[in-house]
């Protein structure tokens, strides 16, 4: 006869939840992490704003450019965008464009994160249809805030 503590499992399933990007167990529930898209030609910017999305709860897929997020957005369901704008093959403000007319991103929020500061440049993505911008260098815990309030 096989004894399994039931510790043992629900450990066991924290962690299964945990590699699936599910939440640990909330009553009877399994809660399903939200999924927020990061696009940016940095390495270290993607690394750094996925880290602080993951270490909150949230799964986060990255992409290189504008063009390959397009590809990501056909494979995966996301909750936000979270974009630069300067980039190679193509900028933010085309992401931001091309997302606005798909049906299935149509009111994704999308979030700018760039160095860019102009008022021109805010004005262009919110005519866009950015929802938001914030400045590089950014702090992890203002970009987090905004994520929470905007998708929970």
């Amino acid at each position: 006869m096989l004894f399994i503590s039931p510790c043992v499992i629900l450990s066991f399933a924290q962690e299964v939840a945990l590699k699936q990007s599910i939440e640990p167990l909330s009553g009877d529930k399994l809660q399903m992490a939200k999924n927020i898209l990061v696009v940016d030609d940095s390495a270290t910017i993607r690394t750094t704003v996925t880290m602080a999305l993951d270490q909150d709860g949230y799964r986060s897929v990255e992409a290189v450019d504008g063009l390959d997020a397009l590809g990501k957005l056909d494979e995966y369901d996301v909750d936000m965008i979270i974009t630069d704008i300067n980039m190679p093959n193509m900028d933010g403000f085309g992401l931001i464009r091309e997302a606005r007319k798909a049906s299935k991103t149509k009111f994704t929020p999308i979030v700018v994160l760039t160095t860019e500061t102009s008022e021109e440049l805010k004005s262009q993505g919110r005519a866009a249809g950015a929802s938001g911008w914030i400045e590089k260098p950014f702090n992890p815990t203002h970009l987090l805030k905004m994520v929470q309030l905007t998708i929970g």
